[in-house]
């Protein structure tokens, strides 16, 4: 059985993480090479920092904040945010980070996707969709942040993400990002049957029981933001449970 991850995601704006409900109503939640180091310490597998901040002189700030946070840590992190180019994803790989994560672009230009994937290597090829529901067995794929609507269906795009040769899928529910209420299982369910490569689920994670449960339905990684950053939820009891529950978790021998 192959373990299963459980990775902190950190939503970066202005070099501080932030968190929101929805996408929206952001609010500090600390530094990101600070908490890099507290989550690697906490037991997390992996980390995914997801740059949102807008201004012409992200890119700048980008290169400070990763090369703290890969100087700080020695467990894989993703880095997305900005990237349209292969170019600028191998920067940002020779910055220190494992994997870049590519969503508004990739959509855009789905080639982009194959180009990374040849440069980097599939497996450090992250392609993140935000999916929003839009009738009961139906979503459709979101850019921008989660503002602007593409017409794309979910299950479609992510075929032709794994087509075009990414090593990974991010998939994020909107409808559930930072409510607490659980991710969106059969959102996770559809998508985990219809693609071969590994999928991250976010969007929703309040309990542990719903760490569990997305493992359930098919993800191979749950992703959290808020209950981690927040102190709702140690990676370490969150591991403990999950291993009690029959879930082949990564725990060290100082975390009994």
């Amino acid at each position: 059985m192959l373990t299963k991850r459980i990775i902190p995601c950190l939503d970066v704006k202005n070099a501080r993480v932030v968190k929101g409900v929805n996408f929206i109503g952001l609010r500090d939640a600390g530094d990101p090479a600070d908490l890099a180091g507290f989550y690697m310490n906490e037991g997390a597998d992996e980390l995914v920092f997801l740059d949102i901040s807008a201004s012409d002189e992200r890119r700048s700030t980008l290169i400070e904040w990763v090369e703290a946070v890969a100087d700080r840590i020695f467990i894989p992190f993703t880095v997305g945010g900005g990237i349209s180019t292969a170019e600028q994803a191998r920067r940002i790989i020779n910055l220190g980070a494992d994997k870049i994560s590519i969503n508004t672009s990739a959509v855009k230009r789905p080639s982009l996707i194959r180009e990374c994937s040849s440069l980097l290597g599939k497996q450090a090829v992250v392609v993140a969709i935000d999916a929003k529901k839009v009738s009961s067995q139906k979503w459709e794929v979101y850019i921008q942040g989660g503002r602007i609507a593409t017409g794309i269906d979910v299950l479609e795009w992510s075929l032709e993400a794994e087509k075009q040769g990414c090593g990974e899928i991010l998939l994020t529910s909107i409808d559930r990002d930072g409510t607490k209420e659980g991710y969106d299982l059969d959102l996770i369910e559809k998508v985990a049957n219809h693609v071969a490569v590994p999928l991250i689920a976010s969007g929703g994670a309040g309990t542990v029981s719903h760490f569990r449960e997305g493992f359930e339905h098919g993800c191979d990684a749950a992703l959290a933001a808020s209950v981690f950053h927040f102190g709702e939820i140690r990676i370490k009891d969150l591991k403990k449970y999950l291993k009690a529950n029959s879930m082949a978790v990564r725990i060290s021998d100082e975390q009994f």
